[in-house]
Parts: structure tokens; sequence; C-alpha cells
């Protein structure tokens, strides 16, 4: 197709005079608009302004300038249309071959959080939504440019052949669609964000690389990222981190991080964990990050073989150097920072190279919603955030934690939250020293724990992520020596259950929260 005239109108004006000038040497007529006509005229570029070409001016502060036939014939006419033709020539429309257009900065100016409704109404674009999906339509004889990235694709290709390609005029149009689609996801979303489960569930997510692979080599997969958030800021789970070191992520490698990264959110001391497979094997708190790395190695040692490592503090040079201990092996680490030598030690001094994938993600609160997907379609609920609620906590036995214990209980709860259900977490003052994960039946769970904590079992207290259904699990955690149990409670045979709990003389804990982990 050959191009004759282009409208420009642009928010960010990135690369844009650059194109308007390469459009003005190969003969391209340019029409305008506000701010992008006087930044092209100042430099210099000739051009026409819309309300020249409509015959109107613009009006209501600029909320109308281009919702004019003038401007939406010319871009909708079907080209070699005789009857097109001479609507055009009847009311004197001129066709306007390229669009050039990207939309008000809405996304950017919701993120202040402090921006006021009409503020953030007035940052919705109408008529550049309007000039881009015309232009999208009409692709076959209409070029559509929404991104600055686009730009030296239309110049190179008007200088080879002076033609934009078919194949080019029909990428252009798909991605000027996602970006009305994604942009109109963002207003949505900012408005019905008060409104609890929105009756339509509306997310746009932009593609940020494809993957190796997925959960096994013969599954094809690829990473997308919330288009809505702020890309300035490393916030938003490890998806919105940064990789400061290492070779490529995988899928698993970005499931275990993100677990890992999850795990350790919202502890008041140091905290660190050990993630293999989405489920921590070794976790622990302490004043000092370096006995917390200790301690979360301590778990099980074997399994965090080839593990994930978490951290909810900078990574210093003693917690490096515990790290890269001898005979361990790591996947990945993700953590809000790396002292510059610790960070070389984990990369050199371990002698892993480039094996040791390193993020850098900083804390924020957790998302309101969380999304997993089903053939189909998705299940959305509010994320679990709910912690050991002291107010709701009630000891049911007649024998009573004392503080150290009850502050144990609580730390081993927050780590058997983020453990696939069944879930049963031992630990020692604040060190899981036993987990049982994802089984069947709850008792076996607590065998599993109890058979990786070995002698750490005796003197241990014990959380679990829902209520026992019988005295079985109490009576085999009273034969291994535990000190203390919590649970949601809520089972028809909590009776039987604190029963066995006194029998033993083992306080036990409801909290009436349940943590289950799909």
């Amino acid at each position: 197709m050959s191009v004759r005239r282009a409208l420009i109108s642009v928010s960010d004006k990135t690369g844009v005079l650059d194109l308007a000038k390469g459009l003005v040497e190969a003969g391209v007529e340019i029409i305008s608009t506000g701010g992008t006509a006087r930044t092209l005229r100042d430099a210099g570029v000739e051009l026409r302004l819309v309300s020249d070409v409509t015959g109107f001016p613009e009006i209501l502060d600029g909320r109308v300038k281009t919702l004019h036939p003038a401007i939406h014939g010319g871009i909708l006419a079907r080209r070699g249309d005789a009857s097109h033709d001479a609507a055009l020539g009847e009311h004197g429309i001129t066709p306007i071959d390229i669009v050039v257009v990207n939309l008000y900065p809405f996304r950017e100016t919701i993120a202040d959080p402090s921006v006021s409704l009409p503020d953030a109404l007035e940052q919705i674009d109408i008529g550049g939504p309007c000039m881009i999906r015309a232009a999208a339509k009409n692709f076959p004889g209409v070029v559509v440019l929404t991104n600055p990235d686009q730009y030296a694709i239309v110049l190179a290709e008007l200088r080879e052949s002076g033609l934009v390609s078919a194949a080019s005029r029909r990428r252009f149009a798909v991605e000027a669609f996602a970006h009305t689609a994604e942009y109109d996801a963002a207003i949505h979303n900012y408005l019905a964000a008060d409104k609890g489960f929105p009756e339509l569930y509306v997310r746009a997510y932009r593609k940020e690389s494809d993957l190796r692979y997925g959960e096994n080599p013969h599954q094809k997969a690829a990473m997308y990222v919330d288009a809505s958030r702020d890309t300035t800021r490393t916030s938003g789970g490890v998806l919105g981190g940064r990789q400061v070191a290492g070779g490529e992520l995988s899928f698993n490698n970005l499931l275990d991080l993100e677990a890992a990264h999850a795990a350790v959110r919202g502890f008041d001391g140091a905290a660190v964990v050990v993630i293999k497979h989405n489920n921590p094997c070794g976790a622990c708190e302490d004043e000092v990050l370096e006995e917390a790395a200790a301690g979360a190695f301590r778990g099980d040692p074997e399994a965090a073989f080839g593990g994930i490592v978490g951290a909810n503090r900078a990574i210093d040079v003693a917690t490096a150097r515990e790290m890269t201990k001898k005979g361990r092996f790591l996947e990945a680490v993700v953590a809000p920072g790396f002292e510059p030598e610790a960070l070389r030690i984990l990369t050199e001094r371990s002698g892993w190279g480039e094996r040791l994938r390193i993020v850098e993600v900083e804390p924020a609160e957790p998302p309101r919603w969380q999304a997993r997907s089903l053939e189909g379609g998705l299940l959305l609920q509010e994320t679990d955030r709910q912690l050991v609620d002291e107010s709701e906590t009630r000891t049911v036995s007649r024998t009573a934690p004392d503080d150290d214990t009850l502050a144990s209980l609580r730390f081993a709860m927050r780590v058997c939250m983020r453990v696939k259900s069944n879930a049963i977490v031992l630990a020692r003052g604040r060190e899981v020293v036993g987990v049982g994960a994802g089984q069947m039946s709850r008792v076996e769970s607590v065998r599993i724990a109890l058979r990786k904590a070995g002698d750490r079992a005796k003197g241990a207290v014990l959380a679990s992520d829902a209520f026992f259904p019988f005295r079985d699990s109490i009576d085999t955690i009273a034969a291994a020596g535990i000190t203390g149990i919590i649970e949601p409670g809520g089972s028809k045979r909590d009776a039987e259950v604190i029963a066995a709990a006194d029998e033993a003389g083992i306080p036990l804990v409801f909290t009436g929260i349940r943590h289950f982990l799909h």
C-alpha cells in the first residue's frame, strides 16, 4: 500500500520526531493535534492541525478533537471500494494511511495511591482508542502504530520499497488491539477495585519471555507479567523482581522462587526458608540472618540439596558464606538485596557459577486476589494473609503452653500455612525440624514429619494446617515427645482430640483459622 498521509497524536513522544521527519522525507503529509503538533513544529516539521482538516476546533479542554467524520472516514474507508471512494469524494475527505497514537498515561496516573477520581478520569483517553481500533480494523489499507519500537520498522520498509508490507500491517493491528485491551482492563480494574468480586474479572498480561520449557521438557512455556503493574518499581512478587545473576529462570524456578518469597514475607525477625518443589523443607527465624540461614539448612539437609532459598533481609557476607558451605547446592536465591561481596561469594566462591539464579525482590504487600487457572476458566479467591490472631487463639487443653512454647507454636503455624495440604510442621524454638506435606491422610503427614525430625522431634512443637479428624494423630504425636500442638480446631471429634492431648499432658491451642494450600 502507498502512504500519503499520517495522523500523529501521542502521549509518549519517544522517537516521534525521527518518525515524523522520516515520513516527511518519504513524501507523507503529517496531520497532528495539541502537544504533539507543538513538539513537531518546534522541530521544524511541516504539518496540518487536525482542526484544519475537520474545520472544527478542539473543544471541552481537548476532550473532543479527533471524533469527526473527516478523521474516522479517512481511516475507515476501504481502499479500492468504489462506494467508499465516492463517499470520500462527496464529503471532501482524504484517506489517512498511517495512524500513530498511544494513549493518555492512565496506568501511570493511578500508580499514585493519592490520585483523586476526577484526575484519574481525565486520563481516560477516548479519541485515541477510537482511532487505534478504527485503523486496526482497517489494517488491509491502514498502518496503525502504538509503540515507538515499531517506528523504525515502518521507516525501513518505506525507504526500501515505498510501501508498508501486509505482514507488518497485520502484526501492528494485533498489537494495537492488545494495547487498547490492556488500557481498558486497567480502567475497569481501577473503577471496580472496591466492588469485591467483580462480575467480569479482567486482566491483561504481557509476554515477558519464552521459557526453555514448562514443568517438564516436553511442555512449552512462556512468562507473562501483569500489564497493569508499575514497571518502574521492582515490586509485585518474583515476576516484578530483578535477576542480578545466573542463567535463565525455568518454569519451576519461578514457582519455587515465588513460594520462597511468600514464605518469608511478614516475619518480624530475620527469616530464611529453603523450598523444594513448592514446599518449605527448612525455615528459621532469628535476630541474625546468618543464624536463620544455618537453621533453615538444618531443617532437612538432604532435601535442601538443589533447593531454592528465600530471605526477608538483604544477604550479607556472613549469610552468603553460610549458604555456600561445602556440600550444598542451590538452584536459586531470592532476597530484598545482596551486598556486593555477598553476591560475589554466591556467584564465584560457591563454584556453582551460572547455575545459581539470584533474584532481588523488594518487600511488598501480597496481592488482594489470587487466581488459579482451570480448563475453561479460573478460580479467584482472597490471598491467604490471615496469620495467627492472638485475640482468637485459645488454649483448649488443661495444660497451657508457656510463653516460649506459644511463640514456637505461632512460628510453626506461619510456616505451616505455606506447606501443601495435608501439612504438618515441627519446630524447636523458631526453627523447623520436620515437615510432612501433601499427603492424603493427616496422620501420614504426622508420621513423615516425625521421621524427618528424628531425635529432634522430642521437645518440639507441632502445627497442623487443619483440624485433626481423629485422636490417632495425637497419640502418635504424644509418643514422639511433642510438647505443644497448634491447629484450627473445628472437627466433629474435637472433644476426643482434646481428651487425647489432656491424657498426654500436651498443651493444645486452637486458632480457628484453617490454612489449606492446594
